[in-house]
């Protein structure tokens, strides 16, 4: 038995809730998302509040946190154009997709700054990032927005169709994913990453 802390959220800041939950809620894995503002600037981003909804339809969910109470970059292509590219983040790109996570100005494109060169998709009018094993392209399926007790709103949640998907032939083999070649990275908290470690086993009872 483990000696316990206990907390309500109302004493705890804003910083220690963050704080708490992504050190506890770990791995988690990390979307790097391509969307196109109205103007045509490509913005690429990465989230690790991030995971699958359902497989039939195929749907996958990402939280992106507000600012002031503006939607961010991200959201606000969602929002317009209904499209996204969805990638899973490896050891081979995780690099390039820090950089992407640069505070920039909506005219900017994160492309400028990363070693990311695009790829047209096959479905959606948002090109994908061509050094990703698998992409996912996207249609906005459904949203809603998450607001704090002072009743301002802090979350956009956006859950997203799957409408074509992109996978490496090298980590594909009869149906399967192969974990230890797609490599994926996770989020720790602050600044850490975690690779796939020791994979074991356990029969689900029948």
């Amino acid at each position: 038995m483990h000696t316990m802390y206990q907390f309500s959220p109302n004493e705890l800041t804003t910083k220690e809730k963050k704080k708490f939950l992504i050190g506890a809620v770990i791995p988690r894995p990390i979307a790097l998302v391509s969307t196109k503002s109205h103007a045509g600037v490509i913005n690429v981003a990465p989230f690790s509040y991030f995971n699958i909804v359902t497989y039939d339809p195929p749907m996958l969910s990402i939280a992106v946190q507000r600012t002031n109470g503006e939607s961010k970059d991200t959201a606000r292509n969602i929002f317009e154009n209904k499209e996204a590219v969805v990638h899973v983040v490896d050891t081979d790109n995780v690099d390039a997709t820090n950089m992407t996570s640069a505070p920039l100005g909506p005219e900017e494109s994160e492309l400028d700054i990363s070693n990311f060169t695009l790829v047209d998709s096959k479905i959606v009018n948002v090109p994908g990032v061509h050094e990703t094993k698998v992409r996912f392209e996207t249609v906005l399926h459904d949203s809603l927005v998450i607001y704090n007790d002072n009743n301002i709103p802090t979350t956009d949640v956006l859950f997203l169709r799957v409408k074509h998907y992109h996978i490496a032939k090298d980590i594909y083999h009869n149906g399967y994913v192969d974990p230890v070649k797609l490599s994926a990275v996770s989020r720790l908290a602050g600044n850490d990453y975690a690779k796939i470690g020791q994979i074991f086993t356990r029969k689900r009872p029948e």
